[in-house]
């Protein structure tokens, strides 16, 4: 290795040498010049100082990129190159100066002859190059002779790094029975060597171990299958080794190796296979339908879903009796009993059973049927069992109050084993805790021990105990209904209290009413009532029912016009029968009231029921209105009473002088019984009382004191006959004048007269109501709904009364 260094870096150096060496420009000498590029602004500066500042001059020398061998291993300094410039004379005047990356630690140049040598082991993989700056300057005064100038030193790449897979070892899978050539993966390994130079990078791929399975392309990488037919089942893990070799694969290349695991994944290629081809089982003849006779087992070499295994009874003798599952956890076939056994009827159960793949691979179909076939032998085992009844559960019916010890009806049981022992009968006293039944132990038959009721219980639940004579121990139970049927004892009634309203204009045929009826009996079909009306009410003209035939009826209108003020409420008996045995029937009675209607036929108004109805008022919302009607009444009362109360305590409270109260009397005159008493014509003037007043002359008595207690004078009975009432007045005033002893003492008698005499006329508002009989109120019926009520009053005055008197009050 280090021979082949020593030759490399050789021939480098002599190539380089002659790229390095000075090239002076044709011309005149230079009295300066500069390393590299151009500096603008050397040459502004240049320009600023005349000539005493650099001038523009051209390039007086070249070299190329410095190269540096890694991995030097040589004891002296490794030789870089050599800077040189046209201003050295070899006077020893100029000084090399060198900075940038490296300088000094890495690279170190001679002031005095520009050599530049690496002073350590450079490696090309952890710095592939390095950039530095030099310039010549004055020796005596560091004056700069030469711009700066920037070049680079590369490390050259040396073999020194093998091809490496980063991501190894691998893992890979391939299915099984793959054809040759069937792509497995791809590997790739690095080489950190400069691809760029030589073949240091160049990677070739080489397989070492697993042949002549699999094989890898040299330049890719990619592994493929070389063997066909590979079979998981007789191997399924395979592992390869892959070299990677640099230089092209020639020799002294360094290599790289990794390992690859290979797996081969499973495919359908093999069918179940059972072990053997007979199984034989035994069940005893008591399992219950669900139980586990057996396991059986067909083997897949295949894994995964395609072991997963089908089995299925083959339809023949036990496909009835018999099915089989697969257990999930073992793929193991368990065959399950369908039905109950009897050792008695059949005594073994021949059949087939099929296992089969679920998942097939249509890849393999050619290799013949994914199937085998077992037979299977399942013998039944005689068991002791209970007696067996004839029925699952058994329904018997019984009338109410059926007579102790009728026989409702009878169950059976027997022993079905080869020893056919008796049975015996007997009642689950936990069903029957009050003894309501009995039965025959030996027969079995049910009778009554006490009297039903089915409106106290309408069904019985009992449960039958069978046990073997021989056998105690060996029971068996079955489930007994009764139905206790009902014996038609209640008549069927209104199924609500019905109140229904006919309207004044309703039409002949109408259905005003739907009603129903209901029943205590529940006969076991069902309600079935009949409607029909009363044999008493038979010529009604009014009303009829109608039996709708589904248990409800209605009541229809016979005529049309109903009037309130001829009848406003009629009763409508009708007769309601059952269907039940013996028939019952009885009589309800429909209150139908007349009522207002609208036009379309809506209650306008009825009676206070009516009225209310349709604004949507219950029962409790009336009862609140009556109450805050009375509460208003008694208050009203009070009030009235307190102040009536209040006057009189008013009056009795001036007791020292009594005669000063006036008491003011408005008793109302006699009206028209006062014509039968007086004449009233002679009261036609009023004037000519008036002139007699002022001419009598009237005796004025003290009345502030009181008198002394006198005898009133009789008083002269009046003649109906008188002519001039007026006398009688002034009679009575005169009597009243000197009458000392009729209280109170200084009261004012005043008598006056109202009528036609006088000025203001008659004040009574009795003759003011004045009634004409001939007038007719049937115009009250055009005016709309409104007015219909309004007519119906004057209607039933003008047919109760025929003629009308006008009266007048008289007040005295």
């Amino acid at each position: 290795m280090l021979t082949r260094n020593c030759l490399l870096l050789f021939l480098w150096f002599v190539f380089d040498k002659g790229s390095l060496s000075l090239v002076r420009p044709p011309g005149p000498p230079l009295s300066r010049s500069r390393l590299g590029k151009e500096n603008p602004r050397s040459l502004a500066g240049s320009m600023r100082n005349g000539a005493s500042g650099f001038q523009r001059v051209k390039r007086g020398w070249v070299w190329n990129q410095f190269f540096v061998l890694e991995e030097y291993m040589g004891s002296d300094p490794q030789y870089v190159g050599k800077l040189h410039t046209d201003l050295d004379k070899g006077e020893s005047e100029v000084k090399y100066t060198l900075m940038g990356e490296g300088a000094g630690s890495i690279f170190t140049i001679d002031a005095t002859t520009g050599d530049i040598h690496a002073l350590r082991s450079l490696d090309r993989e952890v710095k592939p190059y390095y950039t530095l700056r030099a310039q010549a300057v004055d020796i005596d005064t560091n004056r700069p002779l030469e711009p700066e100038s920037e070049f680079v030193i590369k490390v050259q790449d040396i073999n020194d790094n093998e091809p490496k897979f980063l991501e190894g070892p691998y893992t890979a899978s391939v299915p099984e029975m793959s054809p040759v050539g069937t792509y497995v993966m791809q590997v790739t390994a690095t080489d950190a060597d400069d691809p760029t130079y030589g073949n240091s990078a160049r990677v070739v791929y080489s397989i070492l171990h697993g042949q002549p399975y699999f094989s890898v392309d040299p330049k890719t990488g990619i592994i493929r299958t070389a063997l066909p037919n590979m079979d998981r089942e007789v191997k399924e893990q395979y592992q390869v080794l892959i070299q990677a070799k640099d230089m092209g694969g020639q020799l002294g290349g360094l290599a790289g190796t990794t390992t690859i695991n290979i797996t081969l994944s499973d495919v359908n290629d093999n069918p179940p296979r059972f072990s053997k081809s007979f199984f034989h089982l035994r069940v005893p003849e008591s399992s219950a339908v669900g139980f586990a006779v057996g396991r059986i087992k067909a083997h897949d070499l295949d894994i995964g879903k395609n072991a997963e295994v089908e089995y299925n009874v083959v339809p023949g003798d036990g496909d009835n009796m018999f099915d089989i599952l697969t257990s999930e956890h073992n793929q193991e076939g368990i065959i399950i009993l369908k039905r109950p056994l009897d050792y008695e009827t059949k005594k073994a159960y021949t059949f087939k059973v099929d296992a089969s793949n679920a998942h097939l691979d249509p890849r393999f179909h050619s290799l013949g049927a994914f199937k085998d076939t077992a037979t299977v032998k399942i013998n039944v085992l005689d068991v002791d069992e209970p007696p067996v009844f004839t029925k699952p559960s058994y329904e018997m019916d019984v009338y109410e109050d059926s007579p102790v010890g009728d026989i409702i009806g009878a169950v059976t049981a027997q022993d079905l084993d080869a020893s056919n022992s008796p049975v015996r009968y007997s009642i689950d006293w936990k069903s029957d805790l009050d003894s309501y039944f009995d039965i025959d132990p030996v027969e079995g038959t049910i009778s009554t021990n006490e009297l039903l009721d089915r409106e106290h219980i309408a069904q019985h639940n009992i449960t039958i105990v069978a046990t073997k004579l021989n056998s105690p121990v060996l029971t068996s139970r079955v489930a007994v209904t009764i139905h206790v049927l009902d014996v038609n004892e209640f008549s069927p009634e209104l199924a609500i209290p019905y109140e229904s309203f006919v309207c004044e204009n309703a039409k002949v045929g109408q259905v005003i009413q739907t009603f129903s009826a209901k029943d205590q009996d529940l006969p076991q079909n069902g309600h079935k009532f009949s409607f029909k009306p009363s044999e008493k009410d038979i010529n009604n003209k009014n009303f009829t029912i109608r039996d709708f035939g589904n248990n409800t009826a209605g009541i229809v209108t016979l005529q049309s016009g109903f009037r309130r003020r001829s009848q406003k409420i009629y009763f409508l008996p009708v007769v309601i029968q059952d269907s039940g045995y013996p028939v019952q029937s009885s009589t309800g009675i429909l209150i139908i009231r007349v009522c207002g209607c609208e036009s379309d036929g809506s209650l306008l108004t009825c009676s206070a029921e009516a009225i209310f109805l349709p604004v949507g008022l219950s029962t409790g919302a009336l009862i609140a209105i009556l109450l805050c009607i009375v509460i208003l009444l008694v208050i009203v009362v009070l009030y009235v009473g307190l102040r009536r109360q209040n006057k009189k305590e008013t009056l009795m409270t001036s007791k020292e002088d009594i005669r000063d109260n006036v008491i003011h009397y408005d008793d109302e005159g006699g009206g028209e019984e006062d014509t039968h008493a007086f004449d009233m014509g002679t009261l036609c003037n009023p004037k000519v009382i008036k002139e007699k007043l002022l001419k009598e002359n009237r005796d004025l008595f003290r009345r502030d004191v009181k008198p002394e207690t006198k005898t009133g004078k009789n008083q002269l009975p009046v003649s109906q006959d008188s002519a001039d009432i007026c006398n009688f007045i002034n009679q009575r005033l005169k009597e009243n004048d000197v009458d000392n002893s009729a209280p109170p003492y200084d009261s004012l008698a005043t008598y006056a007269y109202e009528g036609e005499g006088s000025v203001a006329e008659s004040l009574s508002s009795i003759e003011s109501l004045v009634v004409d009989t001939n007038e007719d109120y049937d115009y009250l019926n055009e005016w709309g709904p409104r007015f219909k009520t309004l007519a119906g009053i004057f209607g039933e005055q003008s047919d109760t009364q025929s003629d009308t008197t006008t009266t007048t009050e008289n007040r005295l």
